[in-house]
């Protein structure tokens, strides 16, 4: 909350500039405008950043501790009916908008995630072999090329077939690339429409990636399919099929595969994919299916045999590790890797 409001003022301010009469009146009206938009939900740090112990939890704007994996709607301001999204919400005639939790802003390195498997499922950084994990410089790429987080209330079941793909689903709600012009902040709940979808395999797995913008952005309004993007963002498809094919590369990895031959599916083909995927959600949370190691607890989700008290819920993040000052990151983070053709 605090980096957002720091941006709001940066920015107005900027824009602004020398006019000093106006400044004042104008600034706390954008920021007022902004928190409006914005700040429904709130984060709170826990830990160190670039450490293993730091998480990034979620509450409300009354400041009641929620799950971003379970208690955030799928579909954004819609009304719910026994916690279920109804099926449309139309900002116009045209498009639904859907909750998008950023895990990890465009540009940086570290391979933030909704930990699933925790309670309240915070925001934490991935480890592997004991280290925490960093995506690779893949040149031209630097870090991830879009803010990449996730629509909340959905899952890909492992159990589950697809029958498109012929693969499994990878255990983790749905994965989206939001490619407006704007750099998001990890935490931060942002209303997104869906212009298409990439179906990648990850060792045998479907690990479908959504293509979405800002509602918010300024080019927003010309971007309401996945041709739009390819009509007016030449390459910008390409690159993003480039960057999880070679992604993992550099860590010893073979390439990334991909079902339709690494083409984009379109906006009708990526909501019956968040109709599918919200379905084993709510199976999960009701416990209609067999989640594994994922935690279903939540403050919200009627008829959940794993809904939880807000007091239950204050305890978990008191238990959590008090923050402090961001470690180093690694030097080898910036390191740039060239791989042949």
């Amino acid at each position: 909350m605090r980096l957002l409001l720091r941006s709001s003022l940066w920015y107005t301010s900027a824009f602004l500039g020398s006019h000093t009469a106006f400044k004042s009146e104008l600034v706390t009206q954008a920021i007022t405008s902004y928190l409006i938009k914005t700040m429904h939900y709130q984060t709170e740090e826990r830990g160190r950043p670039n450490s293993s112990d730091y998480r990034i939890y979620f509450k409300t704007s009354d400041g009641k501790y929620i799950s971003p994996f379970h208690d955030i709607p799928l579909i954004a301001d819609g009304d719910q009916e026994n916690d279920v999204p109804s099926k449309k919400l139309k900002k116009n005639d045209n498009e639904v908008l859907y909750n998008m939790v950023v895990e990890v802003p465009r540009w940086s390195n570290a391979k933030m995630e909704i930990a699933t498997k925790e309670s309240l499922n915070p925001i934490k950084q991935d480890m592997k072999k004991g280290k925490l994990r960093y995506v690779a410089n893949v040149f031209p790429h630097k870090g991830y090329i879009w803010n990449y987080g996730a629509l909340p209330q959905t899952w890909e079941d492992p159990n589950h077939t697809d029958k498109d793909t012929k693969c499994c689903g990878d255990n983790d709600p749905i994965d989206v690339c939001e490619i407006g012009t704007l750099v998001c902040s990890p935490g931060q709940v942002i209303q997104v429409k869906v212009l298409g979808v990439l179906a990648m395999i990850d060792e045998g797995e479907t690990d479908w990636k959504l293509i979405a913008i800002n509602a918010d952005d300024p080019e927003a309004p010309s971007l309401n399919s996945i041709e739009d993007v390819r009509k007016s963002r030449s390459g910008h498809l390409e690159a993003t099929v480039d960057w999880f094919k070679k992604y993992k590369v550099p860590d010893g990895k073979p390439e990334n595969q991909f079902a339709f031959n690494g083409q984009f599916k379109d906006k009708d083909f990526a909501m019956e994919v968040i109709k599918s995927t919200h379905e084993h959600w709510r199976a999960l949370v009701q416990k209609q299916t067999n989640g594994g190691e994922i935690d279903c607890k939540n403050v919200s989700v009627c008829e959940s045999p794993f809904k939880f008290t807000g007091e239950d819920a204050c305890n978990v993040v008191k238990s959590a590790p008090a923050g402090g000052e961001a470690l180093p990151v690694p030097p080898e983070v910036d390191k740039w890797h060239f791989l042949s053709k």
